[in-house]
């Protein structure tokens, strides 16, 4: 093997393992907000992937705006995208459980929260929210961006005090 193709794989390989620990997890610091299990590759308590608010807040956030079936008129919510959590740690799956703190809890596919821009909301109008206002965490579909996704079927993926997704 001549030195340049060798140099070439040598190059190679170190841009796998490179790109390999760009999510790589920090051990959560405060209270865990959400737990991740499953068919995951980056990890930072055993084999699930835990985090806490500052965790969420320092990934991709967005902000929709939008009417719900639970709220009156159009609400602002925030909070992460949810495909970058999946992204942040190596989701493998293609189905998710999303468990809620009652133990609720409804299927989801993953390609939901890569077609559509749906967030795990930690604020509804500026402010967090709170358990009795659906939180900490409450998967929010862009509904009036896209009409379509007001359909039964969607309202049932919209879990609300989110504590775990379970990637399948």
């Amino acid at each position: 093997m001549s030195k340049r193709l060798i140099g070439k794989f040598i190059f190679a390989i170190s841009g796998v393992f490179l790109m390999s620990q760009a999510y790589a997890l920090d051990a959560p610091t405060g209270s865990v907000v959400l737990r991740v299990t499953g068919h995951i590759t980056q990890t930072n308590v055993g084999d699930e992937a835990h985090f806490d608010k500052a965790m969420l807040e320092g990934l991709t956030q967005r902000t929709t705006q939008t009417s719900t079936p639970w709220h009156d008129g159009v609400v602002r919510f925030e909070g992460p995208l949810g495909r970058a959590i999946l992204d942040a740690v190596g989701a493998e799956g293609e189905q998710m459980r999303v468990i809620a703190l009652n133990d609720y809890s409804s299927m989801v596919p993953a390609s939901d929260f890569y077609e559509h821009d749906v967030i795990l909301a930690m604020s509804a109008d500026g402010q967090p929210l709170r358990i009795r206002d659906h939180g900490p965490l409450f998967i929010i579909y862009p509904f009036d961006e896209n009409p379509a996704l007001l359909n039964e079927e969607v309202l049932t993926r919209s879990v609300w005090q989110v504590k775990q997704i379970d990637v399948e």
